[in-house]
């Protein structure tokens, strides 16, 4: 996996039971994504389409350093699909635990949000095993 973003858990991002508010942790993931898709598919008209199943393993703190990571698995037609897990990065080890996993897919638009072909190049670098970055 490939990494796609780093953010501070902040005293604003914390909920009701001391933990990040998952839908903070939600928001990362889709704009590191769809950042990531912009990049890999070569254009900034990609939106989200969905998102799987996100499963929160462990809580997060004020002052955890997290760190976002992404992985294409699939191109279609129109669409791109990566798997992206949130990790908690220890800071004097360095090592990483996995918070929280899922699934996500954009897909390319026009100027009217209807649904275009990703460039054949990209298809060709997905199915040659290139990443981005």
């Amino acid at each position: 996996m490939q990494l796609i973003n780093k953010k501070i858990v902040l005293t604003m991002d914390i909920g009701v039971h001391g933990n990040l508010f998952g839908g903070t942790l939600m928001s990362w993931i889709d704009e590191a994504a769809g950042s990531f898709a912009t990049e890999y598919c070569m254009t900034p008209h990609m939106v989200t389409l969905k998102v799987g199943e996100l499963l929160f393993k462990k809580p997060l703190k004020v002052g955890n350093h997290v760190r976002l990571y992404g992985d294409v698995t699939a191109i279609g037609t129109t669409s791109i699909t990566m798997n992206i897990e949130a990790r908690k990065l220890n800071v004097y080890s360095g090592e990483e635990v996995v918070v929280c996993t899922t699934s996500i897919t954009y897909v390319q638009i026009d100027d009217d949000g209807n649904p275009i072909s990703i460039r054949k190049s990209v298809k060709e670098k997905f199915a040659s095993g290139i990443t981005c970055g």
